[in-house]
């Protein structure tokens, strides 16, 4: 099956490369976003929004492009919220102006598919390259900014909700609590992580009116290096699609697990400065939030996992037990130990092809 799915993928690179050609675009040779763990990802699951992230050169003056094409009806509606969320963000009236966004070449529709082509945005060097003290002014200068943006009226709301989305408390708790039910039918056997995730339900309950207090702020839900690029001091999306007003914390949270993982001394340094310059809410707000987004990530794994095999599925069970684990720590109030961190990486960077460990080097 995996095998059949795999081929399917493949036919339809092969489907998409002469409709690239004739719209006057090449595709480079290494598709960092669609080589790797990423095309074994893809291959075995039908997740929702599905699109294909190609890296190409227009023919015309050999400009470097990026490429998002798909025919999911759900990978449509993905590209095309992107292009209202970045043509909204600069008309937007409530103290959002850092942001910058790569400039759209091609937006078509053409034999079933749909194709937007943007301006591919050079950098020095990637985020994780430069300085910890850069780094970390950079991304405290870009919290600030979603922070400034702030429904704080009927009228406020009403204007973003259609166009980036609104969610609040309710939907917190009740998407938390889908992971949850989620992780425990496909995996019954893990009482541990049952435990601990349903301490997690009990955090986000209790705490209820904390979340709510600092809702309606814009957040991007998956801000990462690779999804932002700095040029000078300029940042620029190149996701809008996960941008929506919500906690204002949840960008904060999706930031603070990934350095969990690829920078401890920024993730220490952002935390210690909430700890010093933000109300003791605030705080629990962020705790809160990083128990959403890791029960969120421990259920995408939790589904992919019967759905993989050999050094694959080996890699998804161990981070579903290692993201358990900074899960575990987060609700005591403590970081995972440095020395998990590295045991995890450790065996994971074994379990890696040769092809994920080069998409991973061009990724960040």
């Amino acid at each position: 099956m995996q095998k059949t799915k795999q081929n399917n993928f493949e036919n339809e690179l092969e489907q998409i490369t002469p409709i690239i050609n004739q719209l006057g675009f090449s595709l480079d040779t290494f598709q960092p976003h669609i080589s790797g763990e990423k095309k074994l990802m893809r291959a075995v699951t039908t997740a929702s929004g599905q699109k294909l992230i190609l890296i190409g050169h227009q023919e015309k003056g050999n400009k470097k492009v990026i490429i998002k094409i798909t025919k999911d009806k759900k990978g449509v509606h993905e590209i095309e919220k992107e292009r209202i969320c970045r043509d909204a963000l600069k008309n937007i009236i409530f103290a959002y102006k850092i942001f910058f966004s790569p400039k759209e070449i091609l937006f078509t529709k053409i034999e079933g598919y749909t194709i937007s082509i943007q301006e591919y945005i050079n950098q020095e060097s990637t985020f994780l390259e430069r300085p910890i003290e850069k780094q970390f002014s950079l991304a405290l200068k870009v919290f600030k900014a979603q922070e400034g943006a702030h429904a704080t009226t009927y009228r406020h709301k009403k204007i973003i909700s259609k166009t980036f989305g609104y969610v609040d408390s309710d939907w917190y708790i009740k998407s938390y609590q889908e992971f949850k039910n989620n992780i425990g039918e496909a995996s019954p056997e893990n009482k541990k992580l049952q435990e601990t995730l349903q301490d997690g339900e009990m955090s986000l309950i209790k705490n209820k009116e904390i979340i709510e207090q600092y809702c309606g702020f814009l957040t991007h839900t998956d801000f990462v290096p690779h999804n932002f690029r700095v040029v000078n001091n300029d940042i620029y999306l190149l996701d809008h699609s996960s941008i929506r007003f919500g906690n204002k914390y949840e960008g904060w949270a999706r930031f603070l697990n990934f350095m969990t993982l690829h920078n401890r001394p920024l993730e220490e340094a952002l935390l210690f400065y909430i700890k010093n310059n933000r109300t003791k809410e605030e705080q629990i707000s962020l705790k809160l939030m990083r128990i959403y987004r890791l029960g969120e990530i421990i259920w995408y794994y939790t589904n992919l996992l019967q759905k993989t095999s050999g050094d694959l599925q080996t890699l998804t069970n161990e981070r579903i037990k290692f993201w358990g684990a900074v899960l575990e720590s987060i609700l005591k109030d403590q970081t995972i130990s440095e020395e998990a961190v590295n045991k995890y990486k450790e065996l994971r960077d074994s379990l890696r092809s040769d092809e994920e460990k080069q998409r991973q080097k061009n990724l960040h």
